[in-house]
């Protein structure tokens, strides 16, 4: 049964920083493009970052290029979200899922990040 597990959200001031995890079980891990995604209250869900299966190809939305950071540990079969300069725009539920940028599983309970002072 694939699943994943978010962590790492929270609350942090505007300009701060903040990881995120997600670890996947139930798959074939690093055969798959990682993405992440959130989702801000009364807004639809969006793409945040993608990474293929080695990493060798990244993507990033608009808003969050050269502050976030997506990565993957193949053996730990666990992609990450480094947040920097984080902005009250970010304050959303992130996600993660498998697919460089379209979901391949239904959704987790994901983690929620608040940036506020």
């Amino acid at each position: 049964q694939v699943q994943f597990v978010e962590s790492g959200g929270g609350l942090v001031q505007p300009g701060g920083s903040l990881r995120l995890s997600c670890a996947a079980f139930g798959f074939t891990f690093s055969t798959y493009a990682m993405s992440w995604y959130r989702q801000a209250p009364g807004k639809e869900r969006e793409l945040v970052a993608g990474i293929s299966t080695a990493g060798g190809r990244i993507k990033y939305a608009d808003f969050v290029k050269g502050r976030f950071t997506i990565s993957r540990d193949n053996a730990k079969n666990t992609v990450y979200l480094q947040m920097n300069s984080v902005k009250s725009e970010d304050t959303a539920v992130y996600y993660c899922n498998a697919g460089f940028s379209s979901p391949s599983w239904p959704w987790a309970q994901g983690t929620q990040v608040t940036v506020s002072s």
